[in-house]
This record gives structure tokens, sequence and C-alpha cells, in this order.
């Protein structure tokens, strides 16, 4: 089993939602950014999402834009991404990360040569925005060969017949689109969510992952009553835009900085 799967066993015996909170790697820098990684598990969180920046963000909104565009200032890498993964697993080798990203980084860097380098770092599963299932012919079975999982996305307005093609190529969990529109939007309407978790239930086994316009505690613990799992990424990202670019942050003040996704696991966790 995988930690992903591990993961997600464990929160369902014990009777909680997973919590996912979304890190843009780079932001505001590298080593700061390890450092956020151990701050969101002490805070609560279940599995990180670790995006690597690109030129071309389609899918996010301006908070996440300009997290990517500070990270891209810094030089970032998608090399430097898995390198943090890789120091991150020196001390946790429990907490499962996902890259989450775009398709163009990992076609630069070579299907076999990624998947390779990702492994061995310590990565868990693949979320690629612009990588539909009928576009993942070739990359999808050298990760699944690997042992990675890939994740891939639900919108509110995807038909029956994509809902079938999704829940047949993925694998680890499914991320469901909350809303129409990019991330850090703020219309979140939960009956509707819940509705069309229970219409994507009927295909697929897999942990549901909810996330788009989640910007609270009280959000995050009205998503956890219909779905397996609730991300959060622009709410995020808006605190750590606040961080300072040094390198001597302590975890403590990381803690704080992040304590939104504490404040969301006890109201998910009530």
């Amino acid at each position: 089993m995988s930690r992903i799967t591990d993961c997600f066993s464990e929160l369902h015996l014990s009777g909680k939602k997973a919590l996912i909170p979304y890190l843009t790697a780079g932001d505001p820098n590298v080593a700061t950014t390890l450092g956020l990684m151990h701050a969101l598990v002490t805070n609560g969180a279940d599995l990180i999402e670790l995006g690597f920046p690109f030129s071309d963000p389609s899918a996010d909104g301006p908070v996440i834009q300009r997290a990517i565009e500070r990270s891209l200032a810094k030089k970032t890498t998608l090399r430097s991404v898995l390198e943090i993964v890789r120091q991150f697993r020196t001390t946790n080798q429990r907490t499962p990360v996902v890259l989450m990203g775009y398709l163009n980084p990992v076609e630069c860097m070579g299907y076999q040569k990624f998947t390779e380098t990702a492994v061995a770092a310590g990565v868990d599963g693949v979320l690629l925005v612009d990588m539909p299932p009928e576009e993942g012919h070739d990359l999808q079975p050298i990760l699944r060969n690997a042992g990675l999982e890939t994740i891939y996305l639900v919108a509110p307005t995807s038909s029956i017949k994509r809902i079938e093609a999704i829940c047949k190529q993925s694998s680890g969990y499914i991320y469901y689109v909350s809303l129409k529109g990019v991330t850090g939007a703020s219309n979140l309407d939960v009956e509707s969510v819940a509705t069309n978790l229970a219409r994507l239930r009927k295909y697929t086994k897999l942990p549901l992952g909810v996330g788009f316009g989640i910007r609270d505690a009280e959000s995050a613990a009205q998503i956890a009553k219909v779905a397996d799992a609730v991300v959060v990424g622009s709410a995020l990202i808006n605190r750590i835009a606040e961080l300072k670019d040094q390198d001597n942050y302590t975890l403590a003040q990381l803690a704080q900085q992040t304590s939104l996704i504490a404040d969301m696991r006890k109201a998910m966790d009530r």
C-alpha cells in the first residue's frame, strides 16, 4: 500500500477527514518551503500538495499566480522542488507528498528521469492540471509502474462519460473542483458540492478531495461533512505571502504563520 492509501485508511478508521494544504515551492525561498512543510504537519496536515512553478499557471487565480512568480524569481526549478521533498523525507517518512503543477516542466525533464527522481526523493503522487486522461497515455504507465499515484481533477461541468474516464485512470484520490473558475474564487456552494460528490461516488471507491473556494475553518468543516478530504490553497498562500525572504524562521514561527491549518483541523474534527 502507498503512503496515500495508508493515510486515508487510517483517517477513515479514526472517523476523520484528510486536510490537504497546498504550497508553492520556492515561495518565499526553498529553505522556508521545507520549514513550512514541517509546520503544516505540526498544525494537523495529513497530506501536502507541493506545487512546482510554471510560467503559465492557467488554472490558478491571482494569489497563487503571484506566489509562482515569486518562486520563479528565486529561480526555483522542478529539480530543486524534488530536492525539497528529499530533504523533507530525511525526518518525515509518514506524510504523503503530491507534486502539483503543469506538464511542461515534466516534459522538459523527461518522463522517465522525472519519475525516477521523484521516487528517489520520496514523492507519492502527481497531479498535472493540464494533463487530461486522454493525454496521459505516455506518462501515466511510467508513473504507475514506479508506484506513483496519478491524481486527476473532476469539474462541476464534467459529463458522466468524462467522470467514468477520469475515475478509470485515477489512483490515490480524486480532486473535485468545487466551483467553476480558478483557485481563490469564493462562491462555494456546499449543497451543490454534496450533490456532485454523491454522483461521483457511483463511479469510484477512491477518496474524494474537494478544493477551490475553501477559505476558513468554517468552510473547511462544511466540506469535511461531505468529502473525504479538504484541500486549501489560496487562503494559506495569502498568509505565506507575508513572510520575508529569509532562511532563519523557526518551526514555531512558521507554525504560527500557518495557524489557519490548525484552525481548520480543529473545526473539521469537531
